[in-house]
């Protein structure tokens, strides 16, 4: 962009709109870190915690009554069963564990693996229509700074699918629309259709543009739009997932309360007392 600005001779509006993209760039991964990566870790480092607590630390405590032969409460003998489920197969629960998030990780730091976790990240419920409108926000506002005329719209459209940042997005644009464009000579908006990577919304607001010859100002008036829009549900949705996780932690304390407190009413039995069935089979 900036080097497509000192040809332009419209250095000053290019410069104002790279830096309006990269603020925008930056305010997106900070909201899809809060949004997604976020609760994530938290939800994991939970897990962690719960394990540590029903593998290691409840057992020491629940062993001492099975060592005396004193009968456990329901809740009590089912987290020891779990306990010891754990730690006699300690490998597999830490390979369990540890492996997916690694292999995850990984996978998406490929090319392939980028393009499929791009592909589908834009299609998760209601986070995935976020994401996906703040990529067209991003397309529009550098299609905008960088159009000038329906004779010069390919490398425009090319610099704009790279700035979204969406391998998926950016490979539909590029080899599907642009090729229609250039070998079929089909217009801008039935190329972005067959690309399959635009909401009904923005081909309907582009088409209007298209054939009133205000292509360029359509594209910055759906940039604000989607702009406002996700901001303000963006926010809305990271509250919503901070409460839900803040119910989840809730949930998991209570319940590991309510064993440790089901533990604390188990009482040996009196010395000298014995078990009924044994008394009444002596009497007889």
């Amino acid at each position: 962009m900036l080097g497509l600005a000192s040809k332009s001779g419209n250095m000053a509006e290019i410069y104002r709109a790279t830096a309006k993209f990269l603020e925008r760039r930056q305010e997106f991964k900070k909201n899809l870190r809060s949004a997604l990566i976020t609760p994530a870790v938290t939800m994991f480092i939970l897990f962690l915690a719960v394990l540590f607590y029903v593998g290691y630390i409840f057992p020491e405590t629940a062993k001492l009554f099975v060592k005396f032969g004193i009968d456990l409460p329901p809740m009590t003998a089912f987290t020891l069963a779990i306990s010891d489920f754990l730690i006699d197969n300690a490998i597999l629960v830490t390979a369990f564990t540890l492996l997916p998030p690694v292999f995850l990780w990984r996978f998406t730091l490929s090319k392939k693996g980028g393009y499929i976790a791009d592909k589908y990240i834009i299609r998760i419920p209601i986070l995935g229509t976020l994401i996906h409108k703040t990529l067209i926000e991003v397309y529009c506002r550098v299609f905008y700074t960088l159009y000038s005329g329906s004779a010069e719209s390919i490398e425009p459209i090319k610099i704009a699918a790279e700035a979204t940042g969406n391998k998926y997005f950016e490979y539909r644009v590029k080899n599907v629309a642009v090729p229609l464009m250039i070998k079929k000579g089909i217009g801008v908006t039935d190329a972005f259709i067959a690309s399959g990577v635009f909401t009904e919304t923005a081909l309907s607001r582009l088409h209007s543009g298209e054939e009133t010859g205000t292509l360029k100002n359509t594209s910055l008036q759906l940039a604000n739009y989607y702009e406002s829009e996700t901001v303000y549900k963006l926010k809305n949705l990271i509250e919503v997932i901070q409460i839900s996780i803040a119910m989840v932690i809730m949930v998991v304390m209570i319940a590991l309360t309510l064993v440790s407190a089901e533990t604390a009413t188990v009482r040996p039995k009196t010395p000298g007392t014995s078990n009924p069935v044994h008394i009444e089979k002596n009497i007889a």
